[in-house]
């Protein structure tokens, strides 16, 4: 069973959302989602390039209104590489 997290950084700039996502991503169980909400508009290039570059899942964005909703979901680590 997976849950679903939020993690709130409206108002946080460069780099902050994507530290604070990895931070929080980093106490998930793999499988589990977290939807992040930003203003930032640079996290709309940050947060696929991080989840291609640490293996998390990039589920998507939407706008809404004045911020921007992220899902990510944590990679599987039960697979060694």
């Amino acid at each position: 069973m997976t849950s679903e997290y939020d993690l709130d950084v409206k108002g946080m700039l460069c780099p902050l959302p994507v530290l604070r996502a990895r931070k929080r991503l980093a106490a998930m169980n793999p499988g589990d989602v977290l939807r992040i909400i930003a203003t930032d508009p640079a996290a709309r290039i940050d947060m696929p390039h991080y989840c291609a570059e640490s293996g998390h899942w990039f589920l998507g964005e939407y706008h809404d209104g004045e911020t921007w909703v992220f899902r990510i979901q944590r990679k599987d680590t039960s697979h060694a590489e």
